[in-house]
């Protein structure tokens, strides 16, 4: 059986999802966790909008210019890994390295910060506790955090491997790490 009659088979067998790049159970695994993320949003916009003083005081304490920094480092980590991606289809296996190398990088750039930022945040009294704007603040960048992480250790296997498709995938995961960010930045730090 040729390649292509097995990606068309797999493409017949996950439906919408075998179009995609990469494999389809990470795309099931996307669409999960962006249910998951969607929700937390939602739980903390219906929050603010009955406790708009509290949301305010909170987000005051916070660090806008550290979290803009940090949206640039997770965007550009985003291009290095759709960069990777475009290297692996190349069949470019060494420059997809580096490219994932760069993401991966930026990636743990990105951790380094947010713990500096929330390093910052629990030494001006902020913590779980101290209001249901930090409790859901916390809740929703610890969740987001844990994503990074874990979006790292997948770029550093698929890196590992270099195919085109695993490469693919990675760099999926990592782009749903960048397009959570991107909505959770605004909500949390800029609108009132």
């Amino acid at each position: 059986m040729s390649a292509l009659t097995c990606e068309t088979d797999q493409d017949e067998r996950w439906g919408v999802f075998g179009g995609l790049p990469g494999d389809p159970m990470m795309w099931v695994l996307i669409l999960s966790e962006l249910v998951a993320f969607g929700l937390l949003l939602g739980a903390f916009i219906v929050t603010r909008a009955i406790h708009p003083v509290v949301f305010a005081s909170g987000q005051a304490v916070l660090d806008g210019p550290l979290a803009a920094l940090n949206t640039i480092v997770l965007v550009t980590s985003g291009w290095a890994a759709a960069r990777a991606a475009a290297a692996a289809r190349a069949e470019s296996p060494h420059i997809a390295r580096r490219w994932i190398a760069l993401a991966t990088m930026l990636g743990a750039a990105f951790a380094v910060i947010k713990l500096t930022e929330y390093s910052n945040e629990i030494a001006s009294g902020a913590s779980l506790e101290s209001s249901v704007f930090f409790t859901l603040y916390f809740l929703l960048t610890g969740f987001h955090l844990l994503h990074v992480g874990l979006g790292i250790v997948i770029l550093a296997v698929v890196s590992h491997r270099a195919t085109s498709s695993g490469i693919e995938t990675g760099a999926a995961f990592w782009h749903m790490v960048d397009l959570v960010w991107i909505v959770m930045f605004p909500i949390l730090y800029l609108v009132g």
